[in-house]
């Protein structure tokens, strides 16, 4: 009985002893955060503040006594100047919420060694070429907040990692990216680099979902993984002129995103699952990388790899300029074993145009609509009307009497949800929507679901 007294006194005097500081200035917040235990809360009062040098971090806090560096009122402190937030190696479990970031590009970042460590409701417009927000370390999270404004060379958000191990398990999730003008073409200005080639063999295990990333035009990729084992879900990617790229790395997953009017997903690499995602105005939809190189025969990791053991199944495609495509390279070595499964294929061009080799491939269980099949093989495509309407928030959902219903082909244990994230059925429908009454967890995003001003909860 006395241990069990002597416990808790403990624990409530760690809780007594956090405190809650205020700062008016960047000295002041560096010596609060200096000095900053488990449970602490630092907030800043609201002004612009001009920084010189960096605000670094190395403090820790506990998974159940983060340390809190915040805005007193989201959006009105402002950090400007040549350096922003450093999260050096050892922080870990700080928060960082609620500022405004227009200080030097590349200036927010936590480094190698960082761990569990949040940016979450702030505003990210730092000027000048480099990147808004890196990550290296793992375990960290970056929630509801707005990346803007961008008119230089460099990333919204660049992942790193260290060694040929790329940063691990960190989840992405509810950010608005909007406005990054076009850089002439030049490499260096996606919206969202996950990795770098010399890392692409390497396991993430993270998770991209519920951004919105709306015109996004910095160059011809938008979102880039380079890395193996991401998982990027229930994205919105609307009006984009550039497309979303699984540039380098295996086994990665992408599910239920909507595309509307975006150049859509091209693949390289190998073993990677793509289902229940929704197309629409896209051109191309879904692009099959014409490989350059074989990496598991020992080519070089910056290679275009060609793309092997690849599964698209239950994909919606509607109105779109292209479908499914393999566009010509000189020499180049095609794909092998793609699955192409229980897809609809409504409207816009052919359903498949396929240039180059294509081995081994399978086409089972496809529904097409007002178009024709093209290069998809005879016998691998019903011509149906899927009984597709769009509701009121733009997304195409099955109607009671489709043959899609309960119609796919196959047996795919590895895909168990929809566009809506609704669970497939023992017998699931055709496309990227199942018909259900289960509850609605994903749909197409607007910018009142995410960013710096949307409170961190469920989306309803």
């Amino acid at each position: 009985m006395k241990k069990l007294l002597v416990a808790i006194l403990l624990l409530l005097s760690g809780k007594l002893m956090a405190a809650t500081i205020t700062v008016a200035s960047i000295a002041e917040l560096q010596i609060a955060i200096e000095k900053a235990k488990p449970g602490d809360i630092i907030l800043m009062k609201d002004g612009v503040y001009t920084t010189s040098t960096d605000i670094n971090i190395s403090k820790a806090g506990t998974a159940k006594q983060p340390i809190t560096i915040a805005a007193q009122d989201i959006g009105r402190a402002e950090i400007t100047g040549s350096g922003g937030f450093n999260m050096g190696s050892g922080a870990t479990y700080i928060i960082v919420r609620g500022f405004k970031f227009t200080h030097e590009a590349s200036k927010a970042r936590t480094s190698n060694g960082s761990s569990f460590c949040r940016w979450t409701r702030n505003i990210f417009e730092t000027p000048g070429t480099g990147d808004y927000l890196t990550l290296a370390g793992s375990d960290h999270e970056v929630d509801y907040n707005t990346f803007q404004n961008k008119d230089s060379l460099g990333k919204f958000i660049a992942i790193k990692g260290s060694g040929k191990q790329i940063a691990e398990r960190l989840r992405i999730h509810h950010n608005y990216f909007k406005k990054h003008k076009n850089q002439g073409n030049r490499n260096g200005a996606e919206a969202l680099q996950f990795g770098l080639s010399g890392f692409s063999l390497s396991a993430s295990n993270s998770i991209i979902e519920h951004n919105l990333f709306e015109d996004c035009a910095g160059e011809n990729e938008l979102i880039s993984v380079k890395a193996s084992r991401v998982t990027v879900r229930y994205n919105t990617i609307r009006n984009c002129p550039a497309g979303f790229t699984l540039r380098h790395g295996n086994f990665n997953q992408v599910y239920g995103n909507y595309f509307i009017n975006t150049p859509g997903l091209r693949i390289f690499g190998d073993d990677h699952i793509i289902h229940s995602n929704h197309f629409e105005n896209c051109n191309p939809a879904i692009n099959i990388g014409n490989g350059g190189a074989e990496v598991a025969d020992g080519a070089p990791l910056t290679s275009h790899d060609r793309p092997d053991r690849v599964l698209i199944a239950f994909n919606t495609l509607v109105n779109n300029k292209t479908n499914i495509s393999q566009t010509a390279r000189n020499n180049g070595l095609g794909s092998t074993s793609i699955t192409i499964v229980n897809n609809i294929v409504q409207g816009g061009g052919t359903a498949a145009s396929i240039v180059g080799p294509a081995a081994n491939h399978l086409w089972q269980g496809n529904i097409i609509y007002s178009t024709t099949g093209g290069d998809m093989p005879a016998g691998s495509f019903k011509l149906l009307d899927p009984k597709l309407t769009k509701d009121a928030n733009g997304t195409y959902h099955l109607q009671a009497g489709s043959p899609a219903i309960d119609n796919a082909t196959g047996s795919y244990p590895s895909i168990t949800t929809d566009m809506d994230g609704q669970k497939r059925t023992a017998k699931p429908d055709v496309g990227a929507d199942e018909l259900s009454k289960d509850k609605v967890t994903a749909r197409i995003l607007k910018p009142s679901d995410v960013g710096h001003t949307v409170p961190p909860v469920v989306m309803k």
